[in-house]
């Protein structure tokens, strides 16, 4: 069964410009044409209902407006108090301290916070949904740059309040707090220019993640202003995991002309890329400097420790859920940019060139 929300039955619920919060599920039965039976089997045990049964009944109760949580919400307020939190790698530990920080603030105002992780998006996608027609969701935040669902520009105004954290994605139009990949990414380069480096290196992140294409034109730019030029050899692609960050070490170690530095765009990738440097006989940093970015707790206890790009990663968690909470509460808030600062740490996996 597609797992995209319904268009018509979305449209025709905002046509009535009303939200119906007495729906019964007779009401859903009958907008769905089939028996109230069959409507708390979709809803509560839906493996036993075939998929366009199933797809009528979520129809109906974006219809009629249906909660059957109803009980067990604010009645006053009509709210849940809980918040879906969707996160693109829940194994990624750069997530751990901006979980961290949203929790925390959500805990401070009575609310509860469930995550949703869209490294697995084909089994969870019908989950993401459920929780949004039976309204078990007050609001989302989003880690990443993507809706864990197909949703048209029409549909996304029927969803919770959503704000996005650590990724931009303009055509969203959401109001997101992140940092500045690209002047962070330029600096770091900067910084292993002005150590003498003259080849240096890049090893990217997933090309459809808008951060990475941020990170990569920092580190085009400031090779560009110091008067060299971009080698598409010295560009290798990665995918932010361990493992690919050791096999673009060695395939960029296999050039003819081999980098003495590298930038990565994460620190997964660069830990991995020094490991895979060991392997290889280099010695860091005499041999090869390795930057990464986002200073994840391991990179302190590396041998040597990790140079890198800290983002303040607990409060990026925690404006979000600011933000999210003002719309909550029923303020305004603007879509665009809410940047914090970044820092790039200086330690022992960077010095100047033999």
């Amino acid at each position: 069964m597609s797992c995209q929300f319904d268009a018509n039955a979305r449209r025709d619920a905002l046509d009535q410009n009303r939200v119906i919060t007495s729906a019964t599920m007779k009401d859903v039965a009958e907008q769905a044409g089939v028996s109230t039976a069959t409507v708390s089997r979709a809803l509560m045990n839906p493996e036993k209902v075939s998929a366009p049964t199933r797809q009528r009944v979520e129809q109906a109760v974006i219809a009629v407006g249906y909660s059957p949580h109803s009980l067990s919400r604010n009645l006053k307020r009509n709210e849940s108090r809980t918040i879906l939190v969707i996160i693109p790698d829940i194994c990624d530990p750069f997530f751990a301290d901006v979980i961290q920080g949203i929790e925390r603030t959500a805990a401070e105002h009575g609310y509860l916070v469930l995550i949703g992780d869209c490294a697995q998006q084909n089994q969870q996608e019908k989950t993401f949904i459920n929780l949004i027609i039976t309204k078990q969701i007050d609001g989302m935040l989003l880690l990443g740059s993507d809706l864990p669902f197909d949703a048209s520009k029409e549909e996304q105004r029927n969803l919770p309040p959503m704000v996005m954290a650590n990724e931009f994605a303009p055509e969203l139009e959401l109001p997101t707090v992140h940092i500045d990949n690209l002047t962070a990414a330029y600096e770091a380069v900067h910084y292993l220019l002005g150590l003498g480096h003259q080849r240096i290196a890049c090893i990217t992140g997933p090309e459809a993640m808008p951060l990475c294409q941020y990170r990569l034109q920092g580190y085009i730019q400031a090779i560009r202003r110091n008067g060299l030029t971009v080698e598409s050899q010295y560009i290798a692609n990665g995918d932010f995991s361990y493992e690919s960050g050791a096999l673009a070490l060695a395939k960029l170690m296999s050039q003819p002309t081999p980098p003495t530095a590298i930038f990565c765009h994460n620190d997964m990738m660069a830990i991995g890329a020094m490991y895979q440097a060991k392997k290889l006989g280099l010695r860091i940093p005499q041999d090869l400097s390795i930057v990464g970015f986002d200073d994840i707790k391991l990179s302190q206890f590396y041998d040597p420790p990790l140079t890198t790009v800290a983002q303040p990663r607990f409060q990026l968690g925690r404006e979000a859920m600011l933000l999210l909470l003002e719309q909550l509460n029923g303020h305004s808030v603007q879509s665009g940019s809410r940047l914090l600062d970044s820092e790039l740490i200086i330690r022992g996996s960077t010095a100047a060139p033999r």
